[in-house]
């Protein structure tokens, strides 16, 4: 269940920096609110414009894959070739 709280952290603090930027006080409350409950601990308003860590787990581009879980050619790819 940690890494969904990591999730849930890391969703709320990019919540919290689009309130921090357009000036919504009250909202940026609620979120600190929410990050407290979820654990966060750390500084909120170190910086509103730095981004946001990614969940853990996630890549930064998928790929496309078999369903046997492996890398495969895409439909148009692997059609043959016309005989001239």
């Amino acid at each position: 269940m940690v890494a969904r709280d990591e999730n849930m952290i890391a969703a709320l603090k990019r919540e919290r920096a689009v309130y921090a930027n357009q000036g919504d006080t009250d909202r940026v409350a609620q979120v600190d609110g929410q990050l407290k409950h979820y654990g966060y601990e750390g500084t909120q308003d170190a910086d509103p414009n730095a981004p946001a860590e990614p969940p853990q787990g996630r890549t930064a581009a998928g790929e496309r894959q078999t369903a046997e879980g492996g890398q495969g050619k895409t439909a148009a790819a692997s059609k043959a070739k016309p005989k001239s």
